[in-house]
């Protein structure tokens, strides 16, 4: 009976099929590689048009305002909330009330329409993410959000990706603070910090064995 294929056809095909494989394999690869990249995480990136170049380095960093004076929801909803426009016209009615970058808040007050502010660090919708628990723990808003006392627009800081936080969760007591610290943006960790963190972990019952589990985040 004759052959129909040569043995280098056969050798084609093999290395056709070890070839395929490997593109498929690295096909997946790469798209993990993407995904955790800072051009999908945002990290690194040009920071967010906001309605008003609001400075924290200014505000926070040279006038020393806490957090909670605009994220008034930070302690006690997942949210930690924007600022309403009276917050601003609070110091902005007696001070640069004509600069030009201010219009859209004076604008916002006169028509009864709240300002647009958009998010720096947006999670997907399918994350739920509790502002006020982390805070009761004693995670710090810079843990997350970077040295936000010195950035002029607000960058993000850290890449929020499951597997971040998930380190985190895993073992938090290197980033468990103070309960009075939690605020603080110039707070470094202390010589002892994971004997502190552990501490607390003791004292507020966490147990970082059930903080990986999938409906912790995903509901």
């Amino acid at each position: 009976m004759a052959q129909l294929f040569s043995p280098a056809a056969d050798l084609r095909l093999r290395l056709f099929l070890v070839l395929m494989a490997l593109g498929i394999l690295g096909l997946f690869l790469g798209a993990g590689e993407l995904m955790n990249s800072d051009w999908v995480t945002g990290l690194g990136m040009p920071s967010v048009a906001q309605p008003v170049p609001f400075s924290h380095r200014h505000h926070v960093g040279g006038l020393g305002l806490d957090c909670r004076y605009c994220h008034t929801s930070v302690e006690t909803a997942a949210s930690a909330g924007f600022p309403p426009t009276h917050t601003c016209m609070t110091c902005h009615s007696q001070i640069w009330t004509g600069a030009a970058m201010l219009e859209p808040v004076r604008r916002s007050l006169a028509e009864g329409r709240a300002l647009r502010w958009r998010r720096v660090n947006d999670l997907p919708d399918f994350v739920y993410f509790n502002h006020s628990v982390h805070v009761a723990r004693g995670v710090g808003c810079s843990t997350c959000h970077g040295a936000v006392d010195r950035m002029p627009l607000v960058e993000k800081a850290h890449s929020l990706t499951m597997g971040w936080c998930l380190d985190c969760h895993r073992d938090p007591a290197p980033a468990l603070r103070d309960r009075s610290d939690v605020f603080a943006m110039d707070w470094t960790p202390p010589p002892d910090q994971r004997a502190r963190g552990e501490a607390r972990m003791r004292t507020l019952g966490i147990h970082p064995e059930r903080l990986d589990d999938c409906g912790l985040c995903h509901r």
